[in-house]
């Protein structure tokens, strides 16, 4: 022995692989000087953080002759400076240049004319702008102040809303028709996302903070008991000022309204209920306890194809739920599968959540965790539910390879080779190797999801998608009925000691200190807590459930 000290090389997952680690051969791998207590435990000095990769979002900007423009959620009506209509719709309606404040139609974003800081001219017609040149503040702020064009309003970023002359004409009519029934259909969709909690109250000092389970880049989960029931949760912890823009904000909410969805669904962690405090959004959300698929990844290494199989048609059979109701999931991961009890999958973090996309509906922001986006967003194209296949087949892999496709092998000491940019590169123009060792119809699958063009790639056919998945043949032994049904024993159960166990959770989460830091109101003065009106709720049919107890 030329040293007295065993080194141990430890596998590792595609997770963060393209950091500085030592390569070997064809395999990557992690190097540390000494070996675990146990089989499981991690090496003194390793750092598990190493695998696990939070998602991120690149902010798209759109630039017209000077302007950079970006997509705006508007919680006051506003209109657009280029046409002088309404903009009005549900999420971002529309565009807001981020140097100069000017707000645009998206359709009409490209048709500005003068450099960002001038002027704006509209395209109207004399006699058209004769119709909106009495603008009026009255609607918006209740002062009388009148102005040939909107104009910017410099406290609320918003075009000032032109008062239009009254008009018979049936275009007129008909648009004004529209907008009552816009109207009338927004106040129906906060009265029902509100009305299981119009007489149910729940706050933070009704539970008992018990452990920290998990941290990612906005939020810190934490295990906790509801005193009056004393059921275990988990609940969701996001600091207010870190949702410092429009486009978080959109964010948290499409998170609260696919946690609603998702309760319907057995693959799904559902919602109990939503609560705020000045500095904090909180999201009591079920708890999981059997960990999740890296936990057990980073102890078995490799998963057999019959368990890995499992877990695919689950996880399928949840992202189907999903598309079928114009949401695309787009965060999908090892460490967002968790296992129940039972052994069943549920997933969960819904953060990068896409509602509203039906078929033939796409769309273009550059998000996901590194490792999973698919080539399409990598190119910069519109995209839907195709996405969520490809991190499926990226997935895939890892349980039957133990490894990611994308594995970057070349010399450790060249960094152009370990920057997310390289990453991507090999993801858009590497040949995915399959296993030899992987079976005929293992290899069919993940080269039907890996599949870099989306219009041929598995599951993404306009009308047969989910039924090509269903019918292939890896997927044969699976009864899709009994599945969905959780009446398919699962092939694995996790070990729990007791309800409230956290065996299967990350030792570097669970030995942090429960405890939420101390409000700066320094801070809170920079919150606008309007931002955040009508963000409670409670599940009605948990609540009810509950009382039965």
């Amino acid at each position: 022995m030329g040293s007295a000290i065993t080194r141990m090389v430890c596998s590792r997952l595609g997770i963060g692989n393209y950091r500085g680690y030592s390569k070997f051969a064809d395999s990557a791998s992690a190097v540390f000087p000494n070996v675990p207590e146990r089989p499981g435990l991690p090496c003194v000095g390793e750092d598990k953080s190493i695998y696990r990769r939070g998602a991120r979002r690149w902010r798209k900007l759109y630039r017209v002759n000077g302007h950079v423009f970006q997509a705006k959620r508007f919680s006051r009506r506003a209109f657009c400076a280029y046409c002088a209509d309404r903009i009005w719709g549900l999420g971002r309606q529309g565009y807001k240049c981020i140097s100069c404040k000017l707000l645009v139609h998206k359709k009409c974003h490209k048709l500005v004319k003068l450099a960002c800081g001038g002027p704006m001219v509209s395209n109207r017609t004399p006699d058209s702008l004769a119709m909106v040149n009495t603008l009026s503040h009255q609607e918006a702020s209740g002062h009388n102040h009148s102005t040939s064009l909107p104009s910017i309003d410099k406290e609320n970023d918003e075009n000032i809303p032109p008062k239009k002359t009254k008009s018979t004409s049936p275009a007129s009519r008909r648009r004004h028709r529209d907008l009552s029934n816009f109207n009338d259909y927004s106040e129906a969709v906060g009265r029902e996302a509100t009305s299981g909690g119009s007489d149910q109250h729940i706050g933070l000092d009704e539970f008992d903070l018990l452990r920290v389970i998990g941290r990612g880049s906005y939020a810190k989960v934490l295990m906790v008991k509801l005193r009056k029931t004393q059921r275990i949760y988990a609940m969701k912890v996001v600091k207010k000022e870190l949702v410092n823009d429009d486009e978080d904000i959109d964010w948290v909410q499409t998170e609260k309204h696919v946690f609603e969805t998702a309760s319907n669904h057995p693959f799904l962690v559902g919602l109990h209920s939503c609560f705020q405090t000045e500095s904090r959004l909180f999201f009591v959300i079920e708890f999981v306890n059997g960990g999740d698929l890296m936990f057990h990844m980073q102890r078995q290494r490799k998963l057999p194809e019959d368990h890995a199989r499992f877990y695919a048609a689950e996880i399928s059979c949840a992202l189907n739920f999903l598309h079928e109701r114009g949401i695309v999931y787009r965060d999908l991961k090892l460490d967002n599968v968790l296992l129940d009890s039972d052994g069943h999958v549920k997933l969960t973090d819904y953060g990068m959540c896409k509602e509203g996309l039906h078929p033939g509906d796409t769309t273009s922001t550059f998000c996901g965790t590194p490792n999973y986006i698919a080539p399409e967003i990598l190119r910069g194209e519109d995209y839907g539910s195709s996405v969520d296949w490809w991190a499926l087949g990226v997935l895939l892999f890892e349980m039957l390879a133990g490894r990611s496709p994308f594995d970057i092998v070349g010399n450790t000491e060249n960094p152009d080779q370990h920057t997310e940019d390289y990453l991507f590169q090999v993801i858009l123009e590497k040949t995915i190797r399959i296993p030899r060792s992987l079976s005929v119809r293992a290899a069919s699958a993940l080269k039907g999801f890996l599949n870099k063009n989306p219009a041929e790639r598995l599951g993404c056919a306009p009308v047969t998608g989910f039924s090509d998945i269903q019918h292939h043949t890896f997927f044969k032994p699976i009864d899709w009925d009994a599945l969905e049904a959780r009446q398919v024993s699962p092939p694995f159960k996790p070990s729990i000691d007791s309800e409230g166990g956290v065996e299967n959770f990350d030792q570097q989460f669970t030995s942090e200190p429960v405890q939420l830091t101390p409000d700066d109101p320094r801070m809170l003065d920079k919150i606008d807590q309007s931002e955040f009106e009508g963000f409670e709720y409670v599940n009605p049919l948990l609540m009810s459930l509950e009382d039965c107890v």
